[in-house]
């Protein structure tokens, strides 16, 4: 029987006012709509969440137990705007049951631009969650599940012992993402891959409400079935924390879900581990090369959410050309501002795809097209360019 090892991602970017090339003033966030994003998600979903997960965790002395990915733009978001879904994950992280994962403090491509601060950006992360949570993680997520075999040697140069990501099938060349493996790091230090089942993830992160579904209507039984069907040794279940009330609304009952499948699965002897509880045990089922990055992100699971036209292009490179610049420059609220532009949200909301990638990205773009997100980042780096100098 399949172990499971579930993780939530929670993440919130600060959105970026309306800013156009004749504006000079340097405050470039959106205070008011990031405030009422934060506060209306916390209502919807993140306190709902972590209740529940809570209550679970609680009510099988820590049978049920998952690992949390948060950002630090996330966290300073909700400490001002709503301290009570802070409160939950102190809760949970006091359960000893729920381990916090690494990640890029801004959820930033850094990985892929700048290894320097791509480091320091880690760094940032992990004094945040020894700050908050207490906690110094030992599992690394990349931001969007971003990784390659140069990602897994950067993440073992600063001591992971283990990283997530995407099993997908053209690099898993006809193996199953329900083992461990071993990154491909040559000259590195082991790591320890734990591949996500992209299937039963989707199964209820995208298609929970979806009648078209072929398992619609998922019913905490049906996904048990489902879990004890995939053999191997695990099914790693990887989502966004906002499935559950945000981009699946409470009436379609998702919460009711969440709360029967942790408890069905352990009925039918599928237990939950920690990520470090895995990575630890050393099973490996062989090692794994992924030359190229991939991602968890649309049908091609590759970089084309955030690199995939000459805008996201343009305002990738521009962004990163401007790094030496503001390192350089005695005033860290300029670094400050260019950390947040570093987030990958502003990238992906310039993607110009279409059919059924192309939905996803105009539902959490928030810009009438493309063009005017391409735009009015253009303009924002411009400012600060002026500003450094």
């Amino acid at each position: 029987m399949p172990e499971v090892c579930l993780y939530f991602q929670i993440h919130q970017p600060f959105r970026l006012r309306k800013y156009t090339v004749f504006d000079t003033d340097p405050s470039y966030f959106d205070n008011a709509l990031n405030a009422r994003i934060a506060k209306r998600v916390a209502d919807r979903c993140y306190l709902p969440l972590t209740q529940t997960l809570l209550d679970l965790v609680n009510q099988t002395h820590g049978r049920f137990r998952f690992a949390v990915s948060i950002t630090g733009t996330a966290i300073e978001q909700l400490e001002t705007h709503s301290p009570e879904v802070l409160h939950n994950l102190h809760a949970l992280a006091d359960t000893g049951h729920v381990e916090f994962l690494g990640e890029t403090y801004y959820h930033s491509l850094t990985s892929l631009y700048s290894r320097d601060e791509f480091a320091e950006q880690v760094a940032a992360h992990r004094l945040m969650l020894k700050r908050v949570f207490n906690q110094s993680p030992s599992t690394f997520r990349n931001t969007e599940l971003v990784y390659s075999d140069d990602i897994a040697k950067l993440a073992a140069e600063m001591g992971f012992t283990g990283i997530l990501a995407e099993g997908w099938e053209p690099v898993l060349n006809n193996r199953s993402s329900a083992f461990m493996y071993r990154a491909h790091t040559v000259g590195g230090a082991p790591v320890s891959l734990l591949l996500r089942n992209h299937h039963l993830s989707d199964a209820i992160a995208f298609h929970f409400n979806d009648p078209a579904s072929t398992d619609f209507p998922l019913t905490d039984e049906k996904f048990a079935h489902l879990v004890e069907q995939i053999g191997g040794q695990l099914c790693n279940l990887f989502m966004d924390a906002e499935t559950f009330g945000e981009h699946h609304s409470p009436d379609t009952g998702i919460m009711e879900f969440l709360r029967a499948f942790p408890l069905r699965l352990l009925h039918h002897h599928i237990d939950f581990k920690l990520p470090r509880e895995i990575i630890e045990r050393g099973e490996i089922a062989g090692e794994l090369d992924v030359p190229h990055p991939i991602s968890w992100a649309d049908e091609a699971r590759d970089l084309g959410a955030w690199a995939g036209n000459a805008m996201q292009k343009d305002a990738l490179d521009s962004l990163y050309t401007l790094e030496r610049t503001l390192k350089g420059h005695a005033n860290p609220k300029l670094l400050a501002d260019w950390r947040k532009l570093t987030t990958s949200d502003h990238a992906y909301y310039m993607s110009t795809k279409h059919a059924n990638d192309g939905q996803v990205h105009a539902h959490f773009r928030p810009y009438d097209s493309p063009y005017d997100a391409y735009i009015n980042f253009m303009n924002v780096l411009d400012n600060l360019r002026a500003r450094a100098g």
